[in-house]
């Protein structure tokens, strides 16, 4: 029950993001156009030019901008040894090899399918942690290749962007203009919707983004029946991002990679794309304690 459940409860999620998308754009349409129907056209058309873009390119666009290297079997046996390990015990294609020349560690796993995945690791990863460690690691991120997280992750980043988009132009059209349909109730309706449809968005993408990452901790250390590989693997990491956090990329990315690796306060904690790293730790221990591994 606990793969269906989160594939269910992003499915609500998404339903929620779309919903709220809808409102606006109708809400939009009927103030600012006079016809809600042409306001929902204009907005999902949108949408949908953004995610054809995010579809086939949002992947080359990630690695270049972590600066990440396409590297052989040679360059880098024992990444590529462990990847492979994994993908044909899980019956996947052999992803494309990346390494990002920092010394923060971490990984990611980007591409929008099986066939087109690339798993990038750092230069400080493949020096903290131990082969079994890393297997766990790279076991998470082909998990989320199977079950083309980064596609959901990448569609839920756009449908709210789209979102606060429509959310700022409802704003600055009810408060400087209007249209031939507003009224003062509507017009209160329009500034509530434009403030607070925002923060939802971006609090359902992240519920999105957190549900992923427990499902690909789950399914990564059930593929290769270690849960504690990872949970070690975790704990390392979250010490090293600490103590060592990138200094170039897009913090718009920071969903992909196995621990944020950008330096947090609070607020950043608060808003964060990943779930409490206690809270991973925990329930990888459980499914090691239900496995007979305690």
């Amino acid at each position: 029950m606990g793969a269906m459940g989160a594939t269910l409860r992003t499915m609500l999620l998404f339903g929620v993001m779309i919903g709220m998308f809808m409102v606006i754009g109708w809400l939009v349409g009927f103030y600012f156009i006079g016809d809600p129907i042409i306001g929902l056209i204009v907005f999902i058309s949108l949408a949908a030019a953004i995610n054809a873009i995010s579809y086939f390119f949002s992947s080359r666009i990630v690695l270049w901008s972590y600066k990440a290297k396409i590297v052989t079997e040679a360059e880098s046996p024992r990444l590529y040894r462990t990847v492979k390990s994994i993908a044909d015990r899980s019956g996947l294609p052999m992803p494309k090899i990346a390494i990002i020349p920092t010394t923060m560690p971490n990984a990611f796993a980007t591409g929008r399918n099986p066939n087109n995945a690339t798993v990038a690791a750092t230069e400080g990863i493949m020096r903290l942690l131990d082969d079994n460690e890393l297997q766990g690691v790279l076991a998470h991120e082909m998990a989320h290749v199977k079950d083309r997280d980064i596609l959901i992750m990448s569609i839920a980043a756009t449908v709210a962007g789209a979102i606060s988009f429509a959310a700022r132009w409802a704003f600055y059209g009810a408060l400087f203009g209007g249209g031939s349909n507003r009224d003062n109730g509507g017009f209160i309706v329009m500034i509530v919707v434009a403030i607070t449809a925002p923060i939802a968005a971006i609090m359902v993408q992240l519920a999105i983004s957190r549900g992923r990452e427990y499902k690909a901790d789950y399914e990564g250390a059930k593929l290769i029946g270690r849960p504690l590989y990872l949970a070690s693997a975790l704990k390392k990491l979250e010490a090293g991002v600490k103590k060592d956090p990138i200094k170039f990329g897009n913090p718009a990315s920071s969903g992909l990679w196995i621990v944020n690796p950008f330096a947090a306060n609070g607020l950043t904690r608060l808003f964060s794309t990943h779930p409490p790293m206690e809270e991973r730790i925990r329930r990888l221990e459980q499914q090691a304690h239900d496995m007979g591994q305690y």
